[in-house]
């Protein structure tokens, strides 16, 4: 394990700790790694200010921005923790370190509400979203 993924991991279990526990969240499992997004579903995410998104899926994630709408695809691992999933890659030569955790969330931009919420860091930035898959999606207008 690199040490990148440890930190993601870590993240994971920090987030745990500071929301009571696996039991408190859903998809949790008791004992073990969370279990609430299977692992061929497609992760979607967005955030803004900046505002950002994509997706992950089959070891490939997007990530798109205003200035680049088509997105970028790149390779990632992803990683279960106690609750939530890691995924870890490089985007253009910089470290993207994601994390999808359980809990409602609100982009503050539409009437939209997601089933979890996405934390990204890349390189030393920090930037926070929402997140939802296929089977788990938002409620809310389609086109906000």
């Amino acid at each position: 394990m690199t040490p990148r993924h440890c930190s993601i991991l870590l993240a994971l279990a920090c987030v745990t700790a500071c929301s009571g526990g696996p039991g408190d969240a859903p998809g949790a499992a008791a004992t073990g790694s969370f279990d609430g997004i299977e692992a061929g579903e497609t992760v979607h995410y967005t955030g803004t200010e900046p505002f950002w998104g994509g997706a992950a899926a089959g070891g490939m994630a997007t990530y798109e921005t205003p200035d680049n709408p088509g997105g970028s695809e790149f390779p990632v691992e992803r990683f279960s923790g106690n609750n939530g999933i890691g995924f870890s890659g490089r985007l253009n030569g910089t470290s993207f370190d994601m994390t999808i955790t359980p809990g409602e969330c609100s982009d503050g931009m539409s009437d939209r509400t997601y089933p979890y919420t996405a934390t990204l860091m890349i390189g030393g930035e920090q930037r926070r979203g929402c997140a939802w898959t296929d089977s788990q999606p938002f409620s809310g207008p389609e086109a906000p």
